[in-house]
């Protein structure tokens, strides 16, 4: 299969750190690209020491954020560095980064020095503010991006502090889009002949994800709320109980609404105060709490196979327990499992996705160890053992 992958032969060299730059890296990694990501040798990315939970003295995040990367150790505050990172920009497609902007321009590796030497070379730079505008300075993490760009006042209760998810998503969508840009600037290369820059900003990428929100509040002066486990006027949607849980249910269409109500056996579907979207919505509260009075009777595995038959869409809210059991996870393969040299152990994690009927993506290699590519990498560059030995004890490599 490895031969099919739509990416391969794209060289990707990644200087990024933690998540939104590494995730860009690895959504073109799963599809084939060659990712070079460089780390400084006593600085090295502390993605790999992330996450509460640690096996073998080992993380289990950094497996899957540098899957299918190849790692070299390389000082870039050092001119020596600086000037291997030149050699490898000449017969790279792609280069990544997610420093503050202006760190490449103070190192003499702006985006005008880079293109000099390889004019289709694309540059997707990942930031939290973007490379332009009065706060492009600031640094910027995910949880201030979500916040600037008002992800974060909608989530949770609303008689309580604005929550967060429990993963990162503002580094995440930021991610996803980089790689689309990428995506994008590697097909408008085939037609110019040019690379260019990817600019792309945590606050705005999460601000894509933003719906209407803007546009209700600029027109109608609405400013949504936080709702907790609802859409407001959006019924009947949400988690309602049962005797062992609690199951997601999805039925604010007409036709489901009404396959939902023979499934409970009420006429509801022809109340005026439900007949419609807009009524249902005004009438969300009672609407739910009727729901929820019929559903506590049943258990989760009776209130998922009564929708399933019934064609309405439910399912349960599961934790990872859940899904490593699920059958239908298990059939669609979207949980794969790579032998990790660091750990000795299997290391189970989400495949690739979007899966591709002629050239599908696949996970290769877990995380490497830190500067296990280095000699190799090098050598590819013409700089043989000695030399390399030499760059070592100047903490260049």
């Amino acid at each position: 299969m490895t031969g099919m992958l739509p990416l391969k032969n794209i060289r990707v060299i990644e200087l990024g750190q933690l998540i939104s730059g590494p995730f860009c890296g690895q959504l073109l990694g799963d599809f084939g690209a060659e990712i070079i990501k460089i780390e400084t040798p006593d600085r090295p990315d502390p993605a790999r020491d992330w996450g509460a939970v640690k096996v073998n003295d080992k993380s289990v995040f950094w497996p899957i954020i540098a899957r299918n990367k190849r790692s070299l150790t390389l000082n870039l505050r050092h001119q020596e560095g600086q000037d291997i990172l030149r050699q490898l920009v000449g017969d790279a497609d792609v280069l990544i980064e997610n420093f503050r902007p202006g760190t490449l321009e103070k190192w003499g590796l702006g985006p005008e020095v880079l293109q000099a030497i390889n004019p289709r070379l694309i540059i997707t730079r990942v930031s939290g503010y973007g490379q332009s505008g009065p706060e492009s300075h600031k640094p910027g993490y995910a949880s201030v991006g979500e916040a600037k760009a008002g992800l974060r006042h909608l989530i949770g209760d609303p008689d309580r502090p604005p929550a967060r998810a429990g993963v990162s998503l503002g580094d995440t969508m930021t991610g996803t889009f980089a790689a689309l840009g990428t995506m994008i600037a590697l097909f408008a290369r085939e037609r110019s002949g040019r690379g260019q820059i990817v600019d792309a900003a945590i606050y705005e990428s999460v601000m894509a994800f933003m719906e209407s929100l803007i546009p209700e509040y600029a027109l109608a002066g609405h400013t949504r709320q936080r709702t907790g486990s609802i859409l407001p006027r959006i019924a009947p949607s949400g988690a309602y109980p049962c005797r062992d849980g609690m199951v997601i249910i999805g039925a604010n269409q007409n036709t489901l609404f009404a396959r939902l109500c023979d499934a409970i056996g009420s006429d509801w579907a022809s109340d005026p105060r439900y007949v419609t979207h807009d009524a249902r919505g005004s009438h969300q509260a009672e609407l739910d709490d009727m729901i929820a009075d019929w559903s506590a009777g049943k258990t989760m595995a009776e209130l998922i196979k009564l929708c399933d038959d019934y064609e309405v869409p439910c399912g349960p809210i599961n934790t990872a327990r859940e899904m490593l059991a699920d059958a239908h996870i298990k059939a669609r393969n979207a949980i794969v499992s790579m032998l990790d040299p660091a750990t000795g152990l299997d290391i189970p994690m989400q495949a690739v996705v979007p899966k591709l009927s002629e050239t599908p993506g696949e996970v290769r290699a877990t995380g490497p160890e830190l500067g296990a590519d280095t000699e190799a990498i090098l050598a590819e560059l013409g700089i043989g053992p000695e030399e390399v030995q030499n760059l070592r004890e100047k903490n260049v490599v």
